[in-house]
């Protein structure tokens, strides 16, 4: 009877002392700081420029990161299956969201593409916030044991959604990590195969029907001799990592940001490290990734349920996937497709809906092993 007693007691302080997994907490926090001296660096003579303001983008990513760390704080304390309960109204709010930035007077068009709604100074992109919500979403239907068709349904409506903006990159993100939950939840090999092919088939068909995703789809496969045109982003991309060399040319050093390298502060900030670090800083910061992913998905396999495993498989993903295509547009490995890096480019709903995923994440590790 008293070594009963004892066993329960020994349970019972177990369950009182879960703590969040402080690997993935200390990773990603050095990837935000990195994030927030990069931004600063690279992001300085476009602010200079245009707002006669070197910190302009850094005070504003500064007030992105505080909100997103104290978002992912208090989300870790959240028990996962409180978003399970609100999986179909967040994924609602979100639809509504991605359909009201194709509104003109609502949605901001920047640059031919209708991604942002300005609220004051601030502006929010609903193709970040589906992203979360349809991991949440997706995990849901895991636990409910529904049909493929269930998850291709909001899957290709996110999509066609967010391509009328158009945003491609994004596209191929949502689609990515959401055929790894559904794979992930027992569907058929067969039919997640079909899925597959069909999202290859729809991705290529968007590059060759549009004329800068079809020149960018062109310069990956084949450079031209237009290095002023098609060939120049990609050109002062590779010029900047290979200046770079084994040790960097030094923090703040970087020529390619002084508005030679396009979107040096969000898509192409990996370029601008990778000049200042050299390939053993830059391995660095690709080893972390790699360790949060690889814990991820260890966490994902230990978790106690089905909805908690399949998302935090879907947030593994997500940031395995947005890494992958970021990295390898700045190394010439994949096409060129506008992708931020996770943690680290300039962007505040980017940064923050990452954040409020990796909390999500962090609550699961709470409960890993849990029978």
């Amino acid at each position: 009877m008293v070594g009963d007693n004892l066993n329960v007691h020994k349970i019972l302080l177990k369950k009182q002392n879960k703590k969040i997994d402080g690997k993935i907490f200390f990773s990603v926090l050095f990837l935000t700081v990195v994030g927030l001296i990069a931004v600063a660096d690279a992001s300085a003579p476009q602010a200079l420029n245009d707002f006669n303001d070197k910190y302009y983008f850094l005070k504003q990513q500064a007030v992105w990161w505080v909100l997103g760390i104290t978002v992912m704080l208090v989300v870790s304390q959240i028990k996962y299956t409180l978003w399970e309960k609100l999986s179909l109204p967040f994924l609602i709010i979100s639809f509504l969201a991605l359909i009201a930035v194709l509104i003109p007077g609502v949605g901001t068009k920047v640059l031919g593409a209708r991604r942002w709604i300005f609220i004051g100074s601030a502006s929010i992109q609903p193709s970040e916030l589906i992203k979360i919500s349809l991991l949440i979403y997706l995990a849901a239907l895991s636990s409910a044991n529904k049909g493929i068709l269930a998850y291709l349904l909001p899957v290709g409506l996110a999509a066609g959604l967010i391509m009328l903006e158009p945003d491609l990159g994004t596209t191929i993100i949502l689609t990515a990590m959401s055929l790894v939950q559904i794979f992930a939840s027992g569907i058929k090999l067969k039919d997640v195969i079909l899925s597959v092919v069909a999202g290859l088939g729809a991705g290529l068909f968007f590059s060759l029907t549009s004329e800068y995703r079809r020149d960018r789809l062109l310069t990956f496969f084949k450079a031209s001799q237009d290095p002023l045109g098609r060939d120049y982003h990609i050109r002062q991309v590779l010029l900047g990592l290979g200046s770079g060399g084994l040790f960097g040319v030094g923090l703040g050093q970087s020529h390619q940001k002084y508005l030679f390298l396009p979107e040096a502060s969000t898509d192409s900030i990996f370029a601008v490290i990778a000049e200042e670090v050299g390939f053993l800083g830059s391995f660095m910061i690709i080893g972390v990734f790699v360790f949060l992913i690889l814990r991820g998905f260890k966490i994902a396999n230990s978790a106690p349920d089905q909805f908690s495993r399949v998302l935090a498989v879907g947030i593994t993903a997500w940031l395995g996937v947005q890494t992958l295509l970021n990295i390898g547009a700045m190394t010439a490995i994949v096409p060129l497709t506008g992708i931020p890096l996770p943690f680290i480019s300039y962007g505040g709903s980017a940064l923050v809906t990452i954040l409020f995923a990796t909390g999500i994440l962090l609550n699961i590790s709470k409960y890993a092993n849990e029978k």
